[in-house]
This record gives C-alpha cells, structure tokens and sequence, in this order.
C-alpha cells in the first residue's frame, strides 16, 4: 500500500466525542466544477473507551439493502447508546452508489476489487486507499454489507473468509454467528476471496472483517432489510458497543461453504436465460439447471446449462438477457 498522503480531506475528527456528521471530500475537477469534490457521507459516534467498529455499505452501488439498514441506523443512535468509537460510510463509492451502479460511473471502478488502492489513482482507487489506510487503520472490527445488487438475488447471510488462522477464524466465525442472519457462508478461494476486497483489506490493517449477502435484485424487500437491522444491532452489541439495546433469542442460521468456481453455473452462450431451479433448491451434479434461449435465430434449439456439483442454490441471476459469461446461479454445500 502507498505511503503517499491521501487526497481525501475529512469533516469528521475521529478523536472527538460525540457525534459527526460531514463528507469526505475527494478532490474532483470537472467541466461543470472546476474546484468540485466527491461527497462521500460519513457518520462518527463516539462515546468513551472501547472499539472502533466501521459499518460500510454501498461498496457497490447498486445494493441498497445495507444503504438503507444504515441510514435508519444512524438516524436512531445517539452518543449514550454507544461505547467506543462507530463509523458509518453508507455510501462508501459514492459515485457508483448516486448513480445506482455496481461500478463508479466515473471510472467504472469496482471498489471491492479496488483495495489498497492508489492516493492519486482514478476516485475508485483513491476512495479504497483512504478506507483501507485512514479508517480501517482506526478500526479493530468491519462489517461490509453487500447484496445482490441488480444482477443477482441471495437470501440474507452473513459470511466471512476462511484465514487459515484457527483463533483469528474462531473470533470471525462469532462476528458471523451473533448477526444471526438465517444463513451463513464461508468463502474460500475465487475472484471474490482475493486482496482487492474489503475483508482483505481489514486483514492488512489488524482488524476483523466480516459482510453480508442481504437479498439483491436491485430493490430492497421488508424482509431482507428486518433481518439486516436486527443483524447490525446484534453485531455491534456482540462487540460490547450498544450495551443497553437486549437482543432477542438466536434463531440460527445454516452454515455452509462457499468452494471454488466449479459450483458456479456460467452463461456459455448469449439469449434469454430460462431457469430450471429456483432459490435455495437443492440440486444434483448433472442436473439441468436452465436453458439460454436464442430469440434472434428461434429455429435453432436452446443452450442446455448443467451443474457439475451437488449444492443447493444460494444465488441467482435476475435479468434475463445473459451473455457469454455471466454468472447464473451459484451453489453451497453444507460444512462437513
């Protein structure tokens, strides 16, 4: 990670008591604003001696779910709620999330895939290095909540990266626990387990990072977000820094592992993708899991997508026009 200062100016002293609210200000000179910044909402809580704990979302913009548990959060809490130090970012791409976009429209930055990033890179790659050196430098503990955003559609989880680290994995596998969300997925290798996301980025600052899958399809659904709410409240008081909130009974939650790219079902063929399964069936390797359909040449028979593992499907993809690529479901084993 650069040593150089970052380019970030923050409204927010994180050694203040009490509550801040205010904007990182991304430099950004364009046509229409030659001396603009990038807005990017922050909110501090802070409240004596304890942890720090960052609570981001909008990573990728186009998952609101956490956006939206977040904000209700923030407008809940008052300083006596809180002991230790609570940082916000419920907007953490702010350009991707104005915009309802999983990438930044400015550089189609994807800032879970952006980590350390560059103080005088593009603003995607300046926003993850401020994230990763300034705030989670501060923290001991993160939680990242993502969805499926307008392409895929998870039932609500929360999940963590298997380190390899039996006491550091026992200490996230608890943050996972008490967020009680109605499953819970282990990551382990893949694109989405690498050292350009947030988790990893956690790691490298000393902290404990966890995230979420809360539902997606680009809308928020009232279920999804109560469990998200109750999740976030539940994990903060684990943390011993919302003593006075009670938390009701621990329902439990499925716990599962997330392997490797051959439990994924890709597009092989561009058309209209027909799904054979639905959310959470459970499924047999060989099995047919849907067809792509060819409009443009409707004499010419489907494209037939298989499944090469027994699992059961924790994510599916929304839009029904696929490319050549494009991930249509994704499957989870129970833990041996």
């Amino acid at each position: 990670m650069s040593n150089r200062p970052s380019r970030i100016h923050s409204e927010i002293d994180y050694n203040k008591e009490g509550r801040q609210d205010g904007f990182l200000r991304l430099p950004h000179s364009v046509h229409r604003s030659a001396y603009g910044w990038i807005p990017i909402p922050i909110v501090q809580i802070k409240n004596g001696d304890g942890p720090t704990a960052l609570l981001m979302a909008g990573n990728h913009g186009d998952e609101y779910e956490g956006q939206v548990a977040l904000t209700k959060l923030v407008q809940a809490l008052q300083p006596s709620d809180i002991q230790g130090r609570l940082i916000v970012l419920p907007m953490a791409n702010y350009p991707a999330a104005h915009a309802g976009l999983r990438t930044s429209p400015i550089d189609d930055g994807n800032l879970n895939r952006s980590f350390p990033g560059e103080p005088d890179g593009t603003p995607t790659k300046a926003i993850a290095h401020y994230i990763e050196g300034t705030i989670m430098a501060l923290a001991d503990y993160v939680l990242d909540m993502h969805a499926g955003g307008s392409s895929l559609l998870y039932p609500p989880t929360a999940l963590y990266i298997r380190t390899g680290d039996s006491a550091r994995d026992k200490i996230l596998e608890a943050m996972q626990v008490a967020f009680d969300a109605p499953y819970g997925f282990i990551f382990q290798g893949g694109e989405s387990t690498g050292d350009s996301v947030s988790n990893a980025a956690a790691a490298r600052q000393g902290a404990y990072g966890i995230g979420t899958e809360m539902g997606g399809a680009g809308t928020v659904s009232t279920e999804v977000l109560a469990v998200a709410e109750r999740g976030v409240r539940r994990f903060l008081h684990h943390l011993d820094m919302l003593p006075g909130y009670e938390p009701d009974a621990a329902r439990g939650g499925r716990m599962m592992e997330l392997l490797g790219p051959q439990y994924f079902v890709y597009a092989r063929d561009e058309g209209l993708f027909e799904p054979y399964v639905d959310l959470l069936d459970e499924v047999k390797a060989g099995q047919e899991a849907g067809a792509i359909h060819h409009p443009e040449t409707p004499w010419l028979p489907p494209t037939i997508c298989h499944f090469e593992n027994d699992g059961m499907v924790i994510c599916k993809r929304i839009p029904g026009r696929a490319e050549r690529g494009d991930c249509l479901l994704h499957l989870a084993t129970d833990i041996a």
